[in-house]
């Protein structure tokens, strides 16, 4: 029930700083300068999975989900966005899956699979679309 309230809290905060404290305070590592976006998501039921870089942007109701609850079975997964990464607006990030550092995903995106560092993805599935050529 804590987590729930702290969750509900920071959807609506405008202070970033606040918001990133109450994050911490139940468990996500939240790095340097980390945005959240106003109703963005992190799990309810396993906050302490989520792991957001320095600088990461977590877009406007975009949700990272720890858990999944199937028919037969629920599953669990560490969720992590690396550093200047950035989530858009509405995507959902299913458990087990790293967002690389400096990655982008597109708004209303469904991530199910690691998304490489500096590739952009998107759709449902999210599938790269384009993708950084280190040069």
């Amino acid at each position: 029930m804590v987590n729930y309230v702290v969750i509900v809290v920071c959807r609506i905060c405008p202070s970033m700083r606040l918001k990133n404290r109450l994050l911490r305070a139940i468990g996500v590592t939240v790095g340097d300068g980390a945005a959240w976006g106003l109703e963005s998501t992190p799990d309810v039921f396993w906050p302490d999975l989520i792991t957001v870089g320095d600088h990461a942007i977590i877009g406007y109701d975009a949700t990272l989900l720890c858990h999944e609850f199937l028919q037969d079975e629920y599953r669990t997964g560490e969720v992590h966005v690396g550093e200047r990464a950035m989530v858009g607006a509405g995507a959902v990030v299913l458990p087990g899956v790293e967002v690389g550092a400096e990655a982008q995903v597109a708004a209303n995106s469904l991530v199910t699979e690691d998304v490489p560092p500096g590739a952009t993805v998107a759709g449902v599935p999210a599938e790269v679309v384009d993708e950084e050529d280190g040069d």
